[in-house]
């Protein structure tokens, strides 16, 4: 009883985030990532006082052939015009000796949260967010999740 006690009141603490706006994963069922395939994210602001960062997800494994990835996010706002695009690249693998960088949980999986926008503000409304994969390959082995985190700036 004690044992699911602690459980329940580790994931209450874990669930609770208060800067966190939204965030979610699409997952790559054959643990590789088409470069035919787009990621759209739909979320939405309604408090404009506040800056915010714009984030993405990345999970790995081991079979992902490089050290780096590339990746060009679209923000868009609710009538599709697009606000922000930019091609950005993050180290998924140290360089020199191979060791994977991100969080690790799951064996040889990997997390990693990179930047793509820090401190915008926003107007109230809806926003779509695209993240297409830029590594001149037609399918990107060892990609199983890329995903959007969207977090009110501390103030």
């Amino acid at each position: 009883m004690r044992f699911l006690l602690v459980i329940i009141l580790f994931a209450v603490l874990v669930g609770c985030d208060s800067n966190r706006v939204f965030e979610d994963n699409k997952d790559f069922t054959k643990r590789s990532w088409p470069v035919s395939d787009t990621v759209s994210f739909e979320f939405e602001i309604t408090d404009a006082s506040v800056p915010y960062n714009l984030a993405c997800d990345i999970r790995n494994n081991l079979d992902y052939p490089w050290s780096r990835i590339f990746i060009t996010y679209t923000l868009e706002d609710s009538t599709h015009n697009v606000l922000a695009t930019k091609l950005v690249e993050a180290y998924l693998f140290d360089v020199k000796t191979g060791e994977p960088f991100g969080d690790s949980g799951l064996g040889d999986i990997y997390d990693h949260r990179f930047p793509l926008l820090e401190k915008r503000t926003f107007t109230p409304g809806k926003y779509f967010v695209k993240l297409q994969q830029e590594m001149r390959t037609d399918t990107l082995q060892g990609i199983l999740a890329a995903g959007v985190r969207v977090e009110k700036v501390e103030k």
